[in-house]
């Protein structure tokens, strides 16, 4: 085992380097980056973060901007530097777990990270526990009563649900119970209200959950499906096999053929996937669904750091990201030898 992990963690490195290289050549190679942005607003033609893309393709030179300001701009950046040696020092800087300081927040990632993370933990640890809570008892069930009118319609109201957009769910929760055409009973935006902080113990935790219904409902209902009918086919396969037959004819009763012999097998390819579902949980942040509720979180700040040309926003993301998926991915991969001794390494 211990070779098996050894060997994981050394091809670790050449992937996340190979992840690094493309994305840092890719960028040399994107117009509009920040010293063009500088140099856009000394010139007065632009200011703004978000026409970032149409700065690229407008960028005709320098136009009258001095040459030796131009470079105090490059220096100031570190692209005075040759792009291999601006390479080695970002490698070198992430070997520390210095993920460098944002061109325009001008902090540092790692606190952009911690400051964005908690409404991405919001929304993924809550869509995590929904989903595993309500699709587990759910494919077991729908196993159990398999070809029944249940389990027509609960496949019909699960795979609805998975064919239906999370932003476009989030719209339209918000035309009806969040002032549009109809009622007012949630709110429009952030996690809490701006008085959270004079608000009881029992009054935050209202006004959290207050806030957060309509974000997590918009995101979990496209989960259901997958993990419901993952359930209900491994049960299907195991309940099917000539050992839950023996059982049965040795006279067990049904609920404990079912939850004794049938549930751990059949449990194996959900469970190993939890250690990457759970730690996703805290990074996989939507996009839209954060600026459908104006929430702050990581999906914005990594769509902000491409528009804006955030490079070490973009890079020290990407980096930690990648390690995190690697290495969760090993832990996932161990999971089949703790949940099913049967599994061997070689």
């Amino acid at each position: 085992m211990w070779a098996y992990i050894l060997k994981r963690l050394l091809l670790m490195v050449p992937t996340l380097l190979g992840v690094l290289l493309l994305t840092f050549v890719v960028i040399q190679f994107v117009p509009g980056g920040p010293v063009e942005q500088m140099v856009a607003q000394l010139q007065g033609r632009d200011t703004g973060g978000e026409g970032a893309v149409a700065r690229g393709a407008g960028y005709r030179g320098r136009q009258g901007v001095d040459a030796a300001q131009v470079e105090e701009i490059k220096r100031l950046y570190g692209f005075d530097k040759p792009a291999h040696e601006r390479f080695a020092q970002m490698l070198g800087a992430y070997a520390r777990f210095d993920l460098g300081k944002s061109f325009f927040h001008h902090k540092d990632v790692w606190e952009l990270v911690k400051e964005k993370l908690p409404v991405s933990i919001s929304l993924g640890l809550w869509t995590f526990f929904l989903s595993y809570l309500i699709s587990i008892p759910l494919g077991i069930a729908k196993a159990v009563r398999a070809g029944s009118r249940f389990d027509a319609l609960t496949s019909l109201v699960v795979l609805v649900g998975y064919a239906i957009p999370g932003f476009v769910l989030g719209v339209a929760l918000l035309v009806l119970f969040a002032g549009g055409s109809f009622v007012q009973w949630f709110p429009l935006r952030d996690l809490t209200s701006p008085n959270w902080e004079q608000l009881s113990l029992w009054g935050k935790v209202v006004d959290y959950l207050w806030h957060i219904t309509l974000p997590v409902t918009a995101s979990v209902l496209g989960s259901f499906a997958v993990i419901t009918m993952l359930t209900k086919n491994a049960f299907l396969e195991e309940i099917r096999k000539q050992y839950v037959l023996t059982a049965r004819a040795k006279g067990l009763g049904e609920r404990k053929v079912l939850w004794k012999h049938v549930f751990r097998n059949a449990l194996i390819p959900i469970v190993t996937g939890f250690p990457s579902a759970f730690i996703g949980a805290f990074f996989a942040s939507s996009l839209l669904i954060e600026t459908l509720f104006s929430l702050d979180g990581l999906g914005r700040l990594g769509y902000e750091s491409v528009i804006r040309r955030d490079y070490p926003v973009v890079l020290g993301t990407l980096y930690l990201f990648t390690l995190i998926g690697l290495v969760t991915k090993l832990i996932s991969d161990l999971c089949y030898v703790w949940v099913d001794p049967r599994v061997k390494f070689d």
